[in-house]
């Protein structure tokens, strides 16, 4: 059974930075790609940042800049590294991936993100 756990969220004042994490029951090199998604109350899911098995990075208009999407293979981690944080960044981020062979996409069960004075 598959498993992306996050962690990391929190409250950050505006300006600030968190780092979110998210760990691969398994190994990472089974995806072909990974990303975060965020879900603010009320709205809609949206894509945050992908990451693609060659390396290849794709970010939402929104967060170019400001945040940075990598991977430690090693830990079967990604990475969500978030500067300069805004209030309308507040939401619920989830991690996501694409199996390899299967071609199922797999989620994680969110980390809440706050950005507040």
């Amino acid at each position: 059974q598959v498993q992306l756990v996050e962690s990391g969220g929190g409250l950050v004042q505006p300006g600030g930075s968190l780092r979110l994490s998210c760990v691969v029951s398994g190994s990472i090199k089974d995806f072909y790609f990974m990303g975060w998604y965020r879900q603010a109350p009320g709205k809609q899911r949206d894509l945050v940042a992908t990451l693609a098995i060659e390396g290849g990075t794709n970010y939402a208009d929104s967060v170019k800049g400001r945040f940075t999407i990598s991977r430690d293979n090693a830990k079967n981690t990604v990475y969500l590294q978030m500067n300069s944080l805004k209030p309308e960044d507040t939401a619920v981020y989830f991690c996501v991936g694409g199996a390899l062979k299967s071609r199922q996409t797999y989620w994680g069960q969110g980390t809440q993100v706050t950005v507040s004075s």
